[in-house]
Formats: C-alpha cells, structure tokens, sequence
C-alpha cells in the first residue's frame, strides 16, 4: 500500500454516520496477483480502539468491497470505511489518532498489517467536526513528509416551508 495522499475523518455522506476514507494504490510485489477478501481500519486513540470494518471502494460509483484483484500494476481508488451498526455512536474526540489498515487475502488465516499513520485532531477541529456536519481532511505534504489538515464545513441549508 502506497502512502495514502488524503485522508478524511468525519460524517459519511449517504447517512451521516462517522467514517474514514483514504486514497491510495494497492500492490503486489509478487509476479502472482493477490486476492484481497477484505480490508479495515483500526482506529487508535489512547487506550481506545474502534474498527471500521465496513468497506465501501470505488472511483465512481461506489460497491461494497469484496474481493479485490491486485496485480503487479496495483489498484488505485477510494476506500471507505464506516462502523458496524451497533458503534455509529462513535466520535473523533481531540488528540492524536493511530490508523491502522489491515487486508484480509484469500488463503490467509489472519488479517496483517497494511499501513500504520499518525494524524492528529486539534480541539478546535474537534469542537467544529462535532457541532455540525463537518468533516477533518489530512492531505499528504511529499516535500514534508506530513500530513497537513483542513476542516471541510458543509453550509447548513435555510428552512424553509
């Protein structure tokens, strides 16, 4: 897996619920290619862990993942990751985050790690992404080697009758 060039917490666009979604190319290094079953984040923050281990992949119109064909070439898309039902209460509290991507390959009896990352949410960040419906892009700096963040504020819609 590539470093990825953007990430984003916050609300998932169809209901509302927190995910997380990164960009970034899937590989093999093998001549064979690898069959990916599955992939999911773990979400690090303190003594907390929370999983996302709904997997949503796509350019365009967007499927649920399962199974992934990766070459040599590798496979570049979006990868969405949402909550099972019973955690959509979940929030990105302030502090900092370690996100953990694990793949799931056929014929592999347990998940490994993919990628490790280091984000941080500053209390202002939080104070926005968790007043309304706002989410937290990082995009990727190459030249510092860091993640740089920005809040993406939907304006809210006057009501009307």
């Amino acid at each position: 897996m590539t470093q990825p060039t953007v990430v984003f917490f916050g609300p998932d666009g169809t209901n509302g619920h927190p995910k997380v979604f990164l960009r970034t190319l899937l590989y093999s290094t093998a001549r064979r290619r690898q069959i990916v079953e599955n992939i999911f984040v773990k979400l690090r923050r303190g003594e907390s862990v929370q999983n996302f281990n709904i997997w949503v992949c796509g350019d365009g119109p967007l499927a649920r993942g399962s199974g992934l064909c990766v070459g040599e070439n590798g496979v570049v898309c979006n990868h969405h990751f949402l909550l099972p039902p019973q955690d959509v209460n979940f929030e990105f509290l302030a502090g900092e985050y370690i996100v953990e991507t694990y793949v799931s390959l056929v014929g592999q009896q347990k998940p490994f790690l993919l990628n490790t990352l280091r984000l941080a949410v500053s209390e202002r960040e939080y104070m926005t992404m968790n007043s309304g419906d706002a989410g937290l892009y990082f995009d990727w700096g190459p030249d510092s080697r860091h993640y740089h963040s920005h809040l993406d504020e939907r304006p809210k819609l006057p009501f009307t009758t």
